[in-house]
This record gives structure tokens, C-alpha cells and sequence, in this order.
């Protein structure tokens, strides 16, 4: 059975998906833990799936360093076999990542290489393309650009604002993490041996 600790900043659907996953009894991995750094409303789903939960706020730190050590030390203290970063809008400082990869993952709102940073969606649609995507990575410290795990392609339909392009991606986010955690957990993936982009 594959242990995940979950980090979220929002909402935490991606979160959500996993724990509808893990309520079959099949399913081989379960949620141990959710951890944010800030007050975030994904944090209800902790209580209504019964799951400890943390907070480590990055405003209660004077640097990303000190905050990342904080964290770090909560992750660790649950021993995840996986710790999925599911809408964590902070970059992990580079002690953590070296720490947790590559069992550390990552949900992305675009076909990657294409559109990384912080607006994934945004960027694509004032770039005009037809079509963007999701992706699910491996975090390094680099931007959105450790190996990659699985995508699939979405596209951009004429009438898409930002939040009607985001929503549709989610849905294929979610389907693409629960995929990947059954493949990891069953040996179809090892994250040791993918290639680096």
C-alpha cells in the first residue's frame, strides 16, 4: 500500500479525486496526511475523510529556506512513499526537493514543455493556440520541468475564459494523478527511471 502526503494551497479537487480513489478498498494507496502552507479550504476534506492534516504558514517564517525546512519536517514525520504537491502554489526550496524527489510530483495546466510558470492557462490562451493540456511531472528545481510522468492534450474552445479553460484541465488533471498513483503503486512507474527532459 503506497503512503501519500498531499500539499495543497486551495481548494484541493486534485486532493479530493485521490481520496474518492482510496475509498475502494483495491485501490493501493492511501492519503496519510495533507499538509498547506496557509489557512486553505482543501483542508475540510481532511476532516470529512477523516485524515491528520498540517499547516505550516509561510508567513510565520522570515525566509522560503526556514518555511521549507518546517515543512519539510512535517512531511517526513508521516514517512509518505509519495508526497503530490496538488495546487501548492510555493516553489519548495531546493533542500526540500532534493530531500522528497523523485518521489515528489506535481500537477501541471498545460502540455508541457509548452506554457510553464504560474500561468499556465493564461499564457496559452493569449498565445492563440488551438489546444493546450495537463501534465503530471516529477518536481526538480527547475520550473515545471522535471521528467515527465503522463499528459494529455485539451482543447481551447472559442468562447474559454481563463476559469472555463482551468476547470476543464482540472478534470484531466485529477484523471491523469489517479492514473499515475495506481500506476507508481503497482510498479508500472518508477519514477527512478524516467527520462530527464
Amino acid at each position: 500500500m503506497l503512503s501519500l502526503v498531499v500539499l495543497i494551497s486551495g481548494g484541493g479537487s486534485n486532493l479530493r479525486a485521490l481520496l474518492e480513489a482510496s475509498e475502494d478498498a483495491e485501490f493501493p494507496a492511501r492519503v496519510v496526511a495533507i499538509g498547506a502552507d496557509r489557512d486553505a479550504d482543501g483542508l475540510a476534506l481532511a476532516e470529512e475523510f477523516r485524515i491528520p492534516s498540517f499547516t505550516v504558514p509561510f508567513t510565520s517564517f522570515e525566509s522560503r529556506e526556514e518555511w521549507g525546512d518546517a515543512m519539510l519536517e512535517q512531511i517526513q514525520q508521516w514517512q509518505p512513499d509519495l508526497v503530490i504537491l496538488s495546487g501548492l502554489m510555493r516553489l519548495l526550496p531546493v533542500r526540500v526537493v532534493d530531500a522528497l524527489s523523485p518521489q515528489l510530483i506535481n500537477t501541471h495546466p498545460a502540455y508541457l514543455p509548452e506554457f510553464p510558470g504560474a500561468h499556465g492557462v493564461r499564457d496559452a490562451l493569449a498565445a492563440g493556440v488551438a489546444e493546450t493540456g495537463a501534465s503530471l511531472i516529477v518536481v526538480d528545481n527547475g520550473i515545471d520541468a522535471g521528467p515527465l510522468i503522463s499528459q494529455q492534450r485539451v482543447p481551447i474552445e472559442p468562447a474559454d475564459t481563463e476559469a472555463t479553460l482551468h476547470e476543464r484541465i482540472k478534470i484531466v488533471e485529477r484523471s491523469l494523478l489517479v492514473q499515475a498513483v495506481l500506476d507508481i503503486a503497482n510498479g508500472h512507474i518508477n519514477l527512478k527511471e524516467l527520462p530527464t527532459a
